[in-house]
């Protein structure tokens, strides 16, 4: 594996750091305090192709591979959490999942005004009651002559209240458990369906989390995406790449925070010298940028397999969200510890980067189920 970056890819890191650095930096704080979703970001993520990267350009995509986008969602989480999460959310999981399982008609329909980034996607499958259980899925779709009838509600949907198109899972066959969940494109303004209660969160304030809820929702039968039953093991699949965006969101943030730390420790005077001249910070930046780069190759390596078309990567992209996710959490603790009171004052950046990395240890799988993953792949039992 030869992760040296070519000059079209090291173009791309340029060019989405500078756009990062001009266009969200300014902004973070403001966004964050009012939990604003910045609808206006959107046109210029869809100018760059950021919310088309690992599509084809057939159905609008830039064309990209899994590194390409692991590297975009780094850049922009290297500055602000929040917006590489709802990138992230839009590529890995609503339209990837249209892309890997939907038929040409859905393709030509759904996923290419969302690669153009004309429209924004979610993904809805927790549940109040389905969780890290996503089999014990509740919302329910019932036939009825040429449509679908979907009864339910989803949490957690990241860009819930704000997107166009909408994938969620709902059962249909509640005696074939796992086998009798099925995904349904939804788009706004069907009757029935509605975004529910927006979350009030500690960290990621500016991506939009909400409930979703459908009330006799009346779905067209063409709706139905994939193979009736197979909606929850497509979901699956869908995690694998989703798993790699949220590594990568990590890795961005561990990024952001081990240099906001640096270059405080670099600025910061303590009894006549700078702090970064005392080796206990000195250690605490080792031991930081270590496992920032340690994370940045799992990462990497998981992109480059979900880029080989026959490669399987589920090990690879648990084994990178678990660590990178975990990293991000440590670096951000001892960027607030280097900074020390500052680390507690929103002037300067370690708080938002120590609130917003705890979300990466829970969210498309929590630590413990990327351990229960990791760990059934090394005994055989996947």
């Amino acid at each position: 594996m030869d992760f040296t970056f070519s000059d079209e890819q090291k173009h791309l890191r340029k060019s989405v750091r500078e756009f990062a650095e001009g266009e969200i930096a300014p902004h973070v704080l403001e966004w964050d305090e009012a939990s604003h979703f910045p609808q206006e970001l959107l046109p210029k993520l869809a100018e760059m192709g950021l919310l088309g990267v690992i599509f084809p350009e057939e159905y609008g995509g830039a064309g990209l591979g899994y590194l390409e986008y692991a590297t975009v969602v780094e850049e922009l989480s290297r500055v602000d959490g929040a917006i590489g999460l709802t990138v992230a959310a839009h590529n890995s999981l609503c339209s990837n999942h249209i892309y890997k399982f939907g038929n040409e008609e859905q393709k030509r329909k759904y996923l290419v005004p969302l690669a153009q980034g004309k429209k924004l996607g979610a993904w809805s499958l927790t549940e109040p009651e389905a969780g890290s259980d996503a089999g014990g899925t509740r919302t329910t779709a019932v036939r009825d002559g040429k449509h679908w009838v979907l009864n339910g509600a989803k949490t957690f949907t990241t860009n819930g209240r704000f997107a166009d198109t909408c994938v969620a899972m709902a059962v249909t066959d509640k005696r074939k458990e796992s086998h009798g969940i099925s995904a349904f494109i939804l788009e706004k303004g069907m009757a029935g369906f509605r975004p529910g209660k927006k979350e009030n969160k500690l960290g990621m304030r500016a991506s939009d989390t909400s409930e979703v809820i459908f009330s006799d929702c009346r779905v067209p039968e063409e709706n139905l995406l994939g193979a009736e039953g197979e909606g929850f093991i497509s979901s699956l699949k869908i995690l694998d790449g989703g798993r790699i965006s949220i590594a990568a969101l990590a890795l961005g943030m561990a990024q952001g925070a081990l240099e906001a730390a640096t270059r405080y420790a670099k600025q910061r005077k303590q009894f006549g010298k700078t702090i970064s001249e005392f080796q206990a910070i000195q250690f605490k930046l080792a031991d930081m940028a270590t496992e920032v780069e340690a994370a940045r190759l799992l990462v990497y390596q998981a992109a480059w397999l979900a880029d080989r078309k026959d490669a399987r990567f589920t090990r690879e992209s648990s084994m990178a969200k678990l660590f990178a996710s975990e990293v991000a959490v440590r670096v951000a603790n001892e960027c607030v510890q280097i900074h020390g009171g500052y680390g507690f004052i929103k002037d300067y950046p370690a708080e938002k980067f120590y609130r917003d990395v705890k979300l990466c240890t829970i969210g498309e799988g929590t630590s413990e189920i990327q351990r229960l993953v990791i760990a059934r792949q090394l005994l055989g039992r996947a």
